[in-house]
């Protein structure tokens, strides 16, 4: 029987100063000075952690981990691929924060930047959290599983997502304790007024993506977990989601009509993957197959919203 994936925490230091190391570099040489991104540069970006992201998964990992053998690498991949279609969500309520609040389309970057830090903290959290229960409480697997069923249903039955951050509690209480300025000031969070330092909107919105990205977690990282109950493998899989979400904030951001039946798509991922953990005690499903069926879904929702968007632009030639 093969020796299990044990990681040494060296493995977890180099990994994590590794991504500070490129986040670091992101914003001191690439981003360095606020500007508009655009689709082409997106697009880059987007393939760049694509890449990156598979490599890590299929020849990085296997040629240094211990004991990683080809199972972990379709695990990471799979949880890899849950996670960044899961994200596809988040992207398009960003999207609806910044018109809410009126970002302007230059320092949008800033804020998803940021975003992903308070990210990679909070996610890390549960992701730990979520391995310990299900290590000392292995029923917690059927627990996460009904949750996500849940999600998912209710995903297909929701409409269209509203963003109120006047309801948002944390907007309220920062409101409540510190002066904001009326207006943006370049990509700057906090700008210093007659001798005082006060937040700017900017800042409210990082409040709210951060809580939206927590809101999503608390639905994509049990997903995983019927994946995996590895942290790491969990949490790279994470992060490297995370951190292609900023590029394809602004690959997908102004194609949100493209993808009417997403939602429907990512609503039959999670309850695939909620009855997959209900059942688990019960019928395995290996997850080479789990990754075929999670990439089927995908793949034919999106072909879908495709095919109804150039029906309905026929339709409108047809009766002008």
């Amino acid at each position: 029987m093969p020796a299990p994936l044990e990681i040494n925490p060296v493995y977890w230091v180099v990994f994590l100063g590794s991504i500070v190391f490129f986040l670091a570099l992101d914003l001191g040489v690439f981003h360095r000075r606020s500007h508009e991104v655009s689709f082409r540069e997106a697009i880059g970006w987007t393939t760049l952690w694509v890449v990156v992201a598979i490599l890590f998964g299929s020849l990085i990992a296997p040629n240094v981990v211990p004991n990683w053998r080809a199972q972990e690498t379709v695990e990471f991949i799979t949880g890899y691929i849950i996670e960044l279609s899961l994200s596809m969500d988040n992207v398009f309520v960003i999207a609806l924060i910044f018109s809410y609040f009126g970002v302007p389309l230059r320092s949008q970057h800033r804020v998803l930047f940021w975003g992903i830090l308070g990210a990679l903290v909070l996610r890390g959290a549960l992701i730990w959290s979520g391995a310990e229960l299900i290590q000392y409480f292995p029923w917690m697997l059927h627990v996460f599983g009904a949750l996500i069923l849940v999600t998912g249903i209710k995903m297909a039955s929701s409409s269209d997502e509203k963003v109120e951050p006047e309801k948002n509690f944390l907007v309220r209480v920062t409101r409540r304790f510190f002066p904001v300025s009326d207006s943006f000031h370049d990509s700057q969070f906090t700008i210093l007024q007659n001798g005082q330092r006060i937040l700017t909107p900017l800042a409210l919105v990082l409040i709210t993506v951060e809580t939206t990205d927590l809101i999503f977690a608390l639905d994509s990282i049990p997903a995983i977990f019927a994946v995996t109950q590895n942290s790491f493998i969990v949490f790279t899989s994470n992060v490297f989601a995370i951190l292609g979400l900023r590029s394809l904030y602004f690959v997908l951001a102004g194609a949100i009509g493209y993808f009417k039946h997403l939602k429907i798509g990512l609503s039959v991922v999670l309850s695939f993957i909620g009855l997959k953990m209900l059942v688990s005690s019960w019928i395995h499903v290996s997850t080479l197959v789990s990754l075929g069926v999670v990439c089927s879904i995908l793949l034919i929702s999106i072909g879908a919203s495709i095919y109804t968007d150039k029906v309905n632009k026929d339709t409108i030639k047809d009766s002008e």
